[in-house]
């Protein structure tokens, strides 16, 4: 049986993000979402959760961008000096080298995170990361920490798929250095963890099969994802996706995923890519769905 998460990272990031999300769900093929805690649309994309049952929810551990979810004077080695989040995945694999960065910190924050969604009243499906910052070394291990206690059944391992990342490479529009460049931070996360998976099955943390999505970001084409479909393998895929619409609050935000987030909701509600996933008799599932057959 082949199965297929489609999930849409950066819930919470603004209004427009939200209903490009919304949208991707609702008439396309996305199964599945991770929520900023500290997101500036927080709120509405709690409400999104709430009334969007067939989604499901993951939340988006997050070091690198806007205000702490936990108090300030508790993180502190997480902040910069306007008090906010900075810990962009480079700089702060170099400040957990030097021992900078208090992991029981980076728990404490996390911890605050998951709870506030939990609070607003969404159970998470999973957990994942934000620029894939659980797969920094020492993270992963606090990331199924959390899931444990907090009863979350998965969790993202951000293993990219060779096979999958030349599947997606397939079409025209792609920029090729940003794709070879983004190709090699993939492979360099498999360096930083990798007895991720063996360290999620001794938690009992379920996990997709296979993983893809980094290469692309922010350069996903229609061909790729009619090609990824196509060759599929047996099991369980998360597709990760970045859908959203251009909004004034995305423009004013720390993120270079633009324009190309309307482009994904296109590619992601198409309507060729939606029948061709009907006739392969590919299951469209969430991480909720996927950890109960684990």
């Amino acid at each position: 049986m082949r199965s297929l998460i489609v999930n849409a990272d950066d819930l919470g990031w603004t209004e427009g993000v939200n209903r490009g999300i919304a949208e991707a769900h609702r008439n396309g093929i996305v199964t599945s979402a991770s929520l900023l805690a500290n997101g500036a649309a927080f709120e509405s994309g709690v409400e999104l959760a709430q009334t969007t049952p067939g989604l499901g929810i993951g939340v988006h551990l997050n070091l690198s961008d806007g205000e702490p979810v936990a108090q300030h004077e508790l993180v502190t080695t997480l902040l910069n000096d306007r008090g906010e989040l900075e810990g962009k995945p480079e700089r702060l694999l170099l400040r957990l080298a030097r021992r900078s960065v208090l992991l029981e910190e980076v728990e404490r924050e996390w911890d605050a995170q998951i709870q506030k969604v939990r609070d607003f009243g969404v159970e998470p499906t999973h957990l994942d990361g934000h620029r894939h910052v659980q797969m920094l070394p020492g993270l992963f291990e606090i990331a199924l920490r959390l899931a444990k206690r907090h009863g979350i059944a998965a969790i993202r391992i951000s293993h990219e798929e060779s096979s999958l990342r030349s599947a997606l490479s397939a079409g025209a529009k792609q920029k090729a250095t940003i794709v070879m460049r983004q190709g090699v931070q993939a492979r360099g996360l498999k360096l930083l963890a990798p007895d991720a998976r063996e360290q999620a099955e001794r938690a009992g943390i379920a996990a997709a099969d296979y993983f893809c999505g980094i290469a692309q970001t922010g350069e996903l084409t229609r061909e790729g994802v009619m090609r990824l479909v196509e060759i599929l393998p047996e099991g369980t895929t998360e597709l990760m996706c970045h859908p959203g619409y251009a909004d004034a609050e995305l423009a004013k935000s720390a993120t270079r995923l633009q324009a190309s987030r309307q482009a994904e909701v296109e590619i992601l509600t198409d309507t060729g890519i939606r029948n061709l996933v009907a006739s392969q008799g590919i299951r469209l599932i969430d991480y909720g769905f996927a950890a109960q057959e684990a």
